[in-house]
């Protein structure tokens, strides 16, 4: 599964109130080498991947936080994301963390608000349904091909495809 967290862009969590992470914002835990996990639904009795056991990698870009994972069927939840992926219900990614103090600018636009996230603390991504950052999106890519497909005749780039 790869998917990408985009910076500098705008969302409105509820009526009135934006948010926006800078880039870098979570770069601290990142760079660190600490254990992020990644999950589904922000549940952590729903593990995927995470740093710690070499399935979970981070990247950061200037215009995103990237993640790759592999995720294997071996557990009911794994299967039951892998499912609900296949049929189209879970495309959302949504960051878990922290923001510490002074690692937050607030402003005031009319009658709402904007939090400018300049730092965070990241523990865990999760797969969601509808993440508050629409962009935020993950797509599985299955690199070994399926015996029971039909190749032949086909071009051998689509064979890797979904």
């Amino acid at each position: 599964v790869s998917g990408r967290f985009p910076y500098n862009v705008e969302t409105e969590l509820v009526p009135g109130r934006f948010e926006v992470v800078e880039p870098r914002a979570f770069s601290a835990r990142i760079d660190a080498g600490d254990d992020v996990h990644l999950l589904s639904g922000h549940d952590y009795q729903k593990p995927l991947a995470s740093r710690s056991a070499g399935t979970l990698t981070l990247r950061e870009t200037p215009e995103a936080l990237e993640l790759e994972a592999w995720i294997e069927g071996g557990t009911t939840w794994a299967a039951d994301f892998l499912a609900a992926h296949k049929a189209g219900l879970v495309r959302g990614l949504s960051p878990g963390f922290r923001v510490p103090a002074g690692g937050e600018q607030i402003e005031r636009r009319g009658n709402g608000l904007l939090r400018r996230i300049t730092r965070a603390e990241l523990f865990e991504l999760s797969t969601v349904t509808r993440p508050a950052f629409e962009q935020a999106q993950v797509e599985a890519r299955c690199w070994q091909a399926e015996p029971h497909r039909q190749l032949v005749g086909a071009h051998p780039l689509n064979r890797w495809r979904l």
